[in-house]
């Protein structure tokens, strides 16, 4: 048996014809760049969430510089970032002219920990980039604490966290993204809502900062030659809007599919062998198990077994941030970051996907318990 990472193919087969007049009627309106797809989708993913604006631009990694350009971060000014994430989180802090400040990540969830973040704000400090890894919400009532008193603008990197929810202690169950001053997701074709391509949004409930950001993504402009300032090109496309308006719809079922795999893996694999399974508060946090991320001390052999097996397999991230060469200049040492640096070793993520069977899951786990017997 073959058990891909994820199985694009077969989601786009569960809704092929309403995804091909989506894409059809985009064609023939000839509505290539913006238009009514990317005006909808952007109007029921605010919704969805329960936010005020979101504006659709060319990508995730655009998302996050223009959040910070949004909120007039950028030379001289300092972003604290988790150590354990995907680069586009600081490589945007540096894009937007500022200084990346990492913090390590809490040994449990994998979400920046909260109680090492005070002891890296200095006077230059501007921001806090809270990233809900894998799907699961960081510990917002802690972070917005801190930034409430340092006077620090919140971002909340939820490119892997469509619909999950964290449980506030000032407002109950919410969304992430509603959390912070603004918010930037991903629509990369893998992430839990994939577009087909590139795509990325901001969200925020600031009238100001929603019309600057929208203005910042389309070369900091009202009307077609009126520009304000100068900003960039980044744009949703019309097919894009299409294909996340169509998935948007069945989102909510495919996350419970998620949480239902999830659940299933963490109930058999819970003492084989030296395997970690992920942890999650549930008074707290419902995770959208965008990654579904192991921990073992034989992780490289585990890998080469299931790949052997047919079983894809993947490591999110095999270089903790603070040890890759691209931040060098910071003059950085693994044991600065104790617990991404030794979890760069460990990490192990399994296949999760909306349409991932009892079966596969089955030969997944079975191989894993042959592995350690």
């Amino acid at each position: 048996m073959n058990v891909p990472f994820v199985d694009l193919k077969s989601q786009y087969r569960s809704i092929k014809e309403e995804m091909d007049n989506a894409i059809l009627n985009i064609l023939e309106n000839t509505a290539f760049i913006k238009g009514k797809a990317v005006e909808d989708f952007e109007k029921d993913f605010a919704t969805a969430i329960g936010m005020k604006h979101c504006i659709g631009v060319g990508n995730g990694t655009d998302a996050l510089i223009i959040a910070l350009k949004t909120l007039n971060i950028g030379p001289g000014d300092e972003v604290i970032v988790p150590a354990n994430s995907f680069i586009a989180t600081s490589e945007a802090v540096t894009a937007a002219g500022a200084r990346v400040v990492f913090v390590d990540n809490h040994p449990e969830t994998y979400n920046i920990d909260v109680t090492k973040i005070e002891q890296s704000v200095t006077k230059r400090t501007k921001a806090i980039i809270a990233v809900h890894l894998y799907g699961q919400p960081a510990d917002m009532d802690a972070v917005l604490a801190i930034a409430e008193k340092h006077n620090l603008y919140v971002i909340e990197d939820s490119a892997q966290g469509h619909l999950a929810q964290y449980y506030s202690e000032n407002g109950g169950w919410k969304m992430t993204g509603i959390f912070g001053h603004i918010a930037t997701f991903s629509f990369y074709p893998g992430k839990n809502l994939g577009a087909y391509g590139d795509a990325g949004a901001i969200v925020t409930n600031d009238d100001q900062v929603a019309k600057k950001a929208r203005m910042y993504a389309n070369h900091g402009r009202i009307s077609k030659y009126d520009h304000e300032f100068e900003g960039v090109n980044s744009r949703m496309d019309g097919i894009q809007g299409a294909v996340l308006g169509v998935k948007l719809n069945y989102l909510p079922e495919w996350t419970e599919k998620r949480r239902a795999a999830a659940a299933y893996y963490s109930a058999h694999l819970q003492g084989i062998g030296d395997i970690v399974v992920p942890f999650f508060d549930e008074q707290k946090v419902k995770p959208v198990w965008h990654l579904y991320v192991i921990r073992t001390n034989k992780r490289d052999a585990l890998l080469e077994h299931l790949i052997n097996k047919g079983i894809a397999v993947g490591i999110h991230y095999p270089i903790a941030l603070p040890n890759l060469k691209a931040y060098q200049y910071l003059g950085h040492k693994p044991a600065d970051f104790p617990v991404a640096s030794a979890y760069q070793n460990q990490i192990l993520s399994l296949p999760i996907f909306p349409e991932i069977t009892r079966e596969q899951q089955d030969y997944v786990i079975e191989n894993i318990k042959t592995f350690f017997s």
